[in-house]
């Protein structure tokens, strides 16, 4: 067996090295219809890797954009991180390239502005592709939070009311 990442051994502050995958679709249906049609929601799991600690936040679909604002979203709460480790999704290629692509916009023309964007710029790193065995400590708490998550609702069809502070 071989050594684990350093990221997961080194003592360092909670979420600073953080791995993320997605878990869905779940459907939730709008809170003023009565026979309305169902929509696909998905979640963000985002796990520590040194504390294995777990933060979670809803994503409206799988588009890159929606990633990134999720992702302000955990910066807000959690502050940012300096390594972000995920699997080859898409969605997860198309934020780190618009992230990089800002990055190198802002970091070109001004000195001043590129010193600060440089101490915090974000470390992406993607797993090999097909190979989930290497995102295990997510994999975990994405099998863990769908357990959770069917074992308290079953079969219902929640509103985005009702699924926001179950999350």
């Amino acid at each position: 067996m071989g050594n684990p990442p350093s990221e997961r051994v080194n003592v360092s502050a909670p979420f600073s090295n953080t791995g993320v995958d997605f878990a869905g679709p779940f459907h939730i249906k709008y809170k003023g219809q009565r026979k309305g049609t169902l929509h696909k929601v998905y979640v963000a799991i985002f796990v520590c890797m040194s504390t294995k600690a777990v933060h979670i936040e809803m994503v409206t679909d799988l588009t890159s954009e929606a990633f990134i604002s999720t992702l302000k979203r955990f910066f807000a709460r959690r502050g940012k991180c300096s390594t972000l480790f995920s699997d080859n999704a898409t969605n997860f290629v198309g934020a780190q390239a618009e992230l990089k692509k800002l990055h190198n916009l802002i970091n070109y023309p001004d000195d001043n502005l590129s010193n600060f964007l440089a101490s915090d710029a974000i470390k992406w790193k993607f797993i090999p592709p097909v190979s989930p065995n290497f995102g295990g400590l997510w994999e975990a708490g994405v099998k863990s939070f769908k357990h959770h998550f069917r074992r308290a609702i079953g079969n219902a069809n929640l509103t985005y009311e009702d699924l926001a502070p179950l999350l």
